[in-house]
């Protein structure tokens, strides 16, 4: 019988907490009789490699383990994994989360149904690791789906959803040669966009399967200058793919919004609140990169749509001044702790 679903799980330093146990757990409980568990340790230093060797030894039938020969960061593990998925539909799913046990079957049962060549969910946010109810994200839309045309891949490009919802047709994954950046962090910032552009029939289940178990050691939480940079860095790789695979002047608009959101406002405002000492350098190369892109990014309807009086007030004076901006958002920090304080007395 021909494989039916090969889940790639890219893994790094996940043995603390039983993290990765937990998740390895949530996936051998699927309900798919067909399926394989790719698990890619990304040079670990810590016991990951030995707890992966475990289950590949205690299920052998369901688990396969390989390392990278160097440390390629998740986007490289990813396609180091792919190299060895065999399966018509290919997952990827982060070693720290898991899944409803009926995840992947009910995103099958959704392909052979409509004749899709890529599904996906909604998904929850937890702090414990437990199947309890989180936050709900939804992640991706009705209106996004069925069989794609102008408007919903316009829609994809600004908003494409996760990654690890979703499964994707092998033969299209193939056919394009669709990978991820290596080497950094935030690599679905530029995959996710431009592999939605390639396929051609998208559903959903709009249900929360798979949980997203934000904690102490999730990326979310420690951002660095090194972890913008990154940011930065894959916002330049949507636009170069975009180049490459004649979605630029098609999407021109939708990819404008998406760079100015990930590569610039975003990291902007975490980078200034991150706890790290602000440089006025780095935000001066933000401003720079954001210019030589996209110049007229502020008069961009989306941008125009998403972003509060508040919000472009502080871009515009940080696009006429990187010092400026940082003292003006120091000072109206200041005073909105103080209007808290005097509230509250």
């Amino acid at each position: 019988m021909c494989m039916k679903l090969s889940i790639i799980v890219p893994v790094y330093n996940m043995a603390a907490d039983g993290k990765l146990e937990y998740c390895l757990d949530s996936l051998l409980r699927q309900k798919v009789s067909e399926y394989a568990i790719i698990c890619v340790d990304d040079c670990s230093t810590d016991e990951s490699m030995q707890i992966l060797k475990k289950y590949e030894e205690n299920f052998p039938e369901k688990i396969k383990v390989y390392q990278t020969p160097e440390n390629r960061k998740q986007g490289g593990a990813r396609n180091f994994g792919m190299q060895y998925a065999a399966a018509e539909w290919i997952g990827f799913f982060d070693s720290d989360d898991f899944a409803a046990e009926d995840m992947y079957e009910k995103l099958l049962k959704r392909a052979e149904e409509t004749g899709a060549d890529v599904v996906g969910c909604q998904y929850q946010i937890t702090d414990k690791q437990s199947k309890a109810p989180g936050r709900v994200v939804i992640n991706n839309t009705m209106e996004q789906t069925g069989v794609l045309g102008a408007e919903q891949y316009r829609s994809l490009m600004r908003k494409p959803g996760s990654m690890v919802i979703k499964i994707y047709k092998k033969e299209v994954i193939d056919k394009y040669q669709l990978k991820f950046p290596e080497h950094v962090f935030y690599e679905d910032n530029c995959a996710a966009p431009v592999w939605m552009l390639h396929f051609k029939h998208f559903e959903l289940v709009d249900e929360p399967l798979y949980y997203y178990y934000q904690h102490e050691a999730s990326t979310v939480h420690h951002l660095s200058r090194a972890k913008c940079e990154d940011r930065m860095t894959t916002g330049k790789m949507l636009v170069a793919w975009c180049k490459k695979a004649g979605f630029y002047e098609p999407y021109k608009l939708e990819l404008e919004y998406r760079f100015t959101e990930l590569y610039y406002v975003n990291t902007l405002f975490s980078y200034v609140v991150s706890g790290e000492r602000v440089q006025i350098s780095f935000l001066r190369k933000m401003a720079k990169g954001i210019k030589e892109e996209f110049p007229d990014f502020q008069q961009n309807p989306y941008f125009v749509q998403a972003y509060d009086t508040e919000q472009k007030r502080l871009i515009k004076y940080h696009m006429q001044s990187s010092l400026f901006f940082l003292l003006y958002y120091r000072a109206l920090n200041a005073y909105r702790l103080l209007r808290k304080k005097i509230r509250a007395n």
